[in-house]
């Protein structure tokens, strides 16, 4: 294919829009203006600008795309079934319904060619970055004269509404600062959002600002193939920038709702599809309408992208060749996988001086970061107080990305927007910042969550132990917050040993995010080297005699308390375990009859934990007590804070009392 333009594109174009209104009206449910407003750009992307193979859709150096603007999720379906990915017509028949591979806005599905998930707008701009920083992180450090073996690039299409949305301002200024210049989004400036014309919440030079950003940037009509050829391969030449091409489209193209605001989000209707359909000269009837002609304009794709990975893979057996080490490297993360016995690297921690999981991580970190090249990770601007750099790691920066230490600024929702796409493509991303700022960063935490991503959160100063800062920065409520996140796995390490043993089970995790929750300050170091993390609770010390009158169940700093309060109920003839419960999640998937021999039924349970208490009642029962702080912190001294709100042995052993 030449990158000249003629009716038969148009007519792929067309062909396009009909099958997403369709698409739509079938479902009586969905999003046709997107659609029939960007068939245009599909068509130039898909088939003369991409590289990508329909019949392999994982193949590794394909060309990223992603969808931020995910309510157009049926101009992506449509578009993947005409390009012959495994997308069947059937399944597009099926778009929104139960059990499909179609839903309403689109959700990471490699073997069906999406890349990401997107659905609350922006995510997909910051996921690009990720995936294109990713890219040249690879490329800088697995790159070889001759070998390009990491070499795509990166397409979002990107709406108003991502670009109105805060995670999009934090994402653009990372990759302008860094200079990303594989990264190349293609604006759809239609001029309407779901209110009506944009002007009326939206008066900013988008062109402008993301030069500001130090973006390149172009303005082209949205609706002229030649010029979206032209200006994205301009985009590509520039290199040392990433791209801006703001294309000015007319929303519901073709369609009696052109230009307003009610094509954006309900389905055409029957009589307004038939008029858009006379429009566009295609036939009312029948629907779903693919006419040979069509199917034979997209048929050489797949040949196409087939003979440019077979080319790829000539390289990549002659890389691999050539440079066996590096490429033994890039194969564990081309396949998601860690190296072997790399565990064998965790420190452990005698019982000498107290430490706090916030320096026993970075310790972790400096252990473990040499064996593990996919690791990656950094901080929002909070390095010193997350402990997250490792020692001898260098920072990735404009022009050298040999590095795998990223500077976030403060930017904590684009930060995990970033982590989410540099997982997408194969890394193991963590990022650092204080609990409480996981306010901000929630929606990519969730979004981690749903797709399955391994990425790990560094959350440090987790609770009343921040101490003078203050309520506004003590996170009472923040880890009871996340444990609400389904396939989300929440652990707050008692000690330097636990931390040890949550980075493992952090890193065993292939299938979703990981929070790590540590402290501030300093804890004594009381559990065994070889912690039982992994299985989410564990006996920590038992009464003498195996018969407990209490059990005393704690998670992080609170352990240290449930182990001086047993001494002092011990002193008075009330026989207590302790157990440690540094993880939820982690506790709830083992077998019955080891959490029953845990937490005995017929025990009663006093739990500690400083922070609100609302999720303790599955462990204590009716006839047990929660020690905790449903309200806001104070500023004083942690230690102040701590006997002022009863995390004290005097009140634990009062506590346990009552309950006796």
């Amino acid at each position: 294919m030449t990158s000249q333009y003629n009716e038969t594109d148009r007519f792929a174009a067309t062909a396009l829009r009909m099958l997403a209104a369709d698409t739509v009206q079938q479902a009586n449910s969905g999003h046709p203006g997107l659609p029939l407003g960007v068939a245009d750009i599909g068509i130039v992307l898909w088939t003369r600008i991409m590289r990508h193979n329909p019949a392999e859709p994982t193949w590794f150096n394909r060309d990223r795309f992603v969808l931020s603007a995910g309510h157009g999720s049926a101009f992506l379906y449509s578009l993947l079934h005409l390009s012959g990915y495994p997308m069947p017509l059937e399944e597009v028949k099926r778009f929104r319904q139960w059990g499909s591979i179609t839903p309403g806005h689109p959700e990471r599905d490699l073997e069906h060619g999406i890349e990401t998930t997107t659905g609350p707008l922006g995510q997909g701009l910051g996921n690009g970055v990720g995936l294109a920083l990713a890219e040249r992180m690879l490329a800088a450090r697995f790159n070889q004269p001759e070998f390009p073996i990491v070499d795509h690039y990166t397409y979002v299409l990107a709406s108003d509404g991502d670009l109105m949305e805060g995670v999009s301002h934090e994402a653009a200024s990372f990759a302008g600062n860094l200079g990303l210049g594989r990264l190349i989004v293609l604006y759809d400036d239609n001029h309407i959002s779901i209110d009506g014309p944009t002007e009326l919440s939206l008066n900013d030079d988008a062109t402008l600002r993301f030069a500001a950003y130090g973006w390149h940037v172009q303005r082209v009509d949205g609706h002229d193939m030649a010029a979206i050829d032209a200006a994205v391969r301009a985009a590509q030449a520039v290199t040392d920038r990433p791209s801006l091409i703001a294309c000015r489209t007319h929303i519901g193209f073709g369609s009696p709702r052109v230009d307003n605001a009610k094509v954006h989000g309900s389905p055409l209707g029957d009589e307004d599809l038939k008029k858009t359909k006379e429009t566009l000269g295609w036939p009312a009837e029948p629907r779903f309408h693919i006419p040979g002609e069509i199917r034979s304009y997209f048929e050489p794709l797949c040949k196409k992208g087939s003979e440019q990975q077979a080319q790829w893979l000539a390289l990549w057996k002659r890389y691999k060749k050539a440079y066996p080490e590096l490429a033994k490297q890039l194969e564990l993360i081309m396949k998601g996988e860690l190296p072997k016995d790399w565990e064998k690297a965790l420190p452990s921690f005698p019982v000498e001086k107290p430490l706090a999981t916030r320096v026993a991580s970075g310790k972790v970190l400096d252990a473990i970061a040499p064996h593990l090249p996919m690791l990656v990770g950094g901080s929002a601007d909070l390095t010193p107080s997350n402990n997250t750099k490792p020692g001898g790691s260098q920072s990735v920066k404009k022009g050298d990305f040999s590095g795998s230490y990223l500077h976030f600024g403060v930017r904590e929702h684009g930060m995990g927007s970033l982590m989410n796409g540099l997982a997408l493509h194969g890394l193991r991303p963590y990022g650092g910042t204080f609990l409480v700022f996981s306010d901000y960063m929630r929606p990519t935490v969730r979004l981690a969550a749903l797709m399955g991503l391994p990425v790990v959160y560094v959350f440090t100063h987790d609770s009343i132990g921040l101490g003078e800062d203050g309520p506004t920065h003590q996170p009472v409520e923040h880890t009871a917050s996340l444990r609400l996140i389904p396939n989300l796995v929440v652990i707050r390490p008692a000690d330097a040993n636990e931390t040890a043993g949550a980075w493992k089970a952090a890193l065993d995790r292939s299938d979703g995010p990981t929070a790590l929750v540590l402290t501030r300050q300093d804890m004594p170091i009381q559990t065994p080297a070889e912690s039982l993390v992994s299985k989410g609770a564990y006996v920590l010390a038992d009464a003498a005699d195996g018969k407990p009158a209490v059990v005393l169940l704690a998670t992080g700093s609170e352990v240290s308390l449930a182990m001086a309060a047993r001494e002092a109920l011990a002193a008075e003839g009330i026989q207590a375990r302790v157990v440690s419960m540094p993880s939820m999640e982690l506790f709830e998937a083992q077998p019955a009859a080891y959490k029953a021999s845990v937490l005995p039924a017929d025990v009663p349970v006093v739990a500690m934990e400083a922070g609100v208490t609302a999720l303790w009642g599955r462990y204590i029962g009716p006839k047990g007590k929660a020690i905790g702080l449903d309200r806001f912190g104070a500023s004083a001294p942690y230690k102040e804070l701590f006997k002022q709100f009863g995390f004290t042995v005097e009140n634990v052993v009062k506590v346990v009392k009552s309950v006796l």
